[in-house]
């Protein structure tokens, strides 16, 4: 029997299937295979990038992750782990709804590179594998992505013509498939975790990017969580900014990343109490000569859900408030645990603004489960003050979540968004505030 929440986590971060190649008592070495494709189209095209035109652009996007990973245990010393693997990814048709993406976009390359060593029973009061110390090309998540969630935003050939022109930078493209954010791994990294899944935790990261969507930054920090099974999670993270790419970071203004800090404070659980559902983050940012406001910026959440169990499909009722000054920095947030986070209304978050800074936002979101494979839910999104005011406006996104089987998980979707303005107004909807009617179809294939 599957259930829904592996459909959830597929959607969230699709697992790669997996092929013995080799096996003995020690060693395992597996052949991974993940592949995620998404039709989609648009009533309506945003202003993001070159688009003048009003639109309603169709295109697919679609990837292909596969290569291998080996373990080997060590005698009496714990194990070395590793990964290689290639992704091939591609978009065709219109290009996407805000014009990241041209529909031309192909590309193949290096995804994940990296080893690593975790200490089996050597540490006994760490409990098993209490040490993890890797390097290399790999991605990572701090908490439920609200900062960090792999370096996974993927823009396409969009902005060309602006570097052909040499107003923008050369490579800012990833190959496309912008919607399901194939490339998450950061170029190079170095991350010790002390600690299990209970108790204390601790994540010490060095992280390089090399994309120039998020100007190459590099970045070092810690992350200090003590986790309880039946309460839930506390945690605390600093992020420090070490350097940007200065061609990349002044086309974004992205300067201030340089010497940027970042303190966050979150919680999430049930309290011991069944069906309930808490979660909640604090963060303050200093940007120091920030191209917005006076650099002392911050964001934070509230979310509060309730899982009726004993009625028919289990409906999980949720409410958030969030809240992004300004100049608040997202940084890496991305698609974590499941539909809203951290993209917040499929139309606002991907194409249409705002993107997680600048904005107050009221969530409410319903999940049912009429079976153990199938989540149908509805979540509405009202976005105020956003853009100076220029991008409020109101989403409300229906879908469905199918694992058909061990392979093959399926989830239509589809949205009604309603800006407050127009492009010609301030906004990014081009051609009239009206609302735009948006469907998308995501499979995500294990071989």
């Amino acid at each position: 029997m599957y259930a829904v929440l592996a459909g959830t986590a597929l959607l969230a971060s699709a697992q790669a299937g997996a092929y013995g190649l080799y096996e003995t008592d020690d060693t395992l070495i597996n052949f991974d295979v993940e592949v995620a494709l998404g039709g989609f189209n648009s009533s309506k095209a945003y202003a993001q990038v070159l688009r003048t035109e009003d639109a309603s652009p169709t295109w697919l996007e679609g990837y292909a992750k596969y290569g291998l990973s080996a373990v080997h245990a060590l005698d009496g010393a714990g194990s070395v782990y590793g990964a290689f693997n290639l992704l091939s990814s591609a978009t065709r048709g219109d290009g996407d709804a805000g014009g990241f993406t041209t529909g031309k976009e192909e590309d193949t390359q290096v995804e994940d590179a990296y080893i690593g060593w975790r200490s089996g029973d050597l540490v006994p009061w760490l409990g098993e594998d209490g040490i993890d110390l890797s390097f290399g090309s790999q991605s990572f998540t701090i908490g439920d992505g609200f900062l960090v969630n792999g370096d996974s935003l993927n823009f396409g050939e969009g902005f060309e013509p602006l570097s052909d022109a040499g107003i923008a930078p050369s490579g800012l493209s990833r190959g496309g498939a912008y919607w399901l954010a194939a490339r998450k791994a950061f170029n190079e990294t170095a991350i010790l975790r002390i600690g299990g899944d209970t108790g204390v935790h601790f994540d010490g990261f060095w992280l390089d990017s090399d994309n120039k969507s998020q100007a190459e930054m590099e970045l070092a920090g810690a992350n200090l969580e003590y986790r309880d099974e039946t309460y839930g999670t506390v945690g605390l993270t600093y992020l420090k900014g070490l350097d940007v790419d200065d061609e990349s970071a002044e086309f974004l203004g992205y300067q201030h990343r340089d010497g940027q800090e970042t303190l966050a404070i979150r919680a999430n659980g049930s309290l011991g109490v069944e069906n309930l559902f808490l979660s909640g983050e604090y963060v303050d940012q200093d940007n120091g000569d920030n191209y917005v406001g006076d650099g002392d910026d911050h964001a934070w959440y509230g979310e509060a859900g309730w899982t009726f169990a004993q009625m028919p499909w289990s409906p999980k009722l949720t409410y958030r408030f969030s809240s992004f000054s300004d100049g608040f920095d997202p940084l890496f947030f991305g698609f974590n645990r499941g539909y809203g986070t951290w993209f917040q209304g499929e139309v606002a978050a991907n194409y249409a603004g705002p993107f997680n800074s600048d904005t107050d936002v009221h969530h409410v979101g319903l999940a049912l489960a009429p079976s153990p494979t199938v989540e149908l839910g509805a979540l509405f999104f009202e976005f105020d003050n956003a853009g100076q005011g220029f991008l409020d406006g109101n989403e409300i996104d229906l879908y469905a979540q199918w694992v058909v089987n061990d392979h093959l998980v399926l989830s239509p979707l589809v949205g009604f968004y309603t800006p407050d303005s127009s492009a010609a107004d301030g906004g990014t909807q081009i051609g009239d505030d009206d609302t735009n009617i948006y469907s998308q179809v995501i499979a995500i294939v294990n071989f």
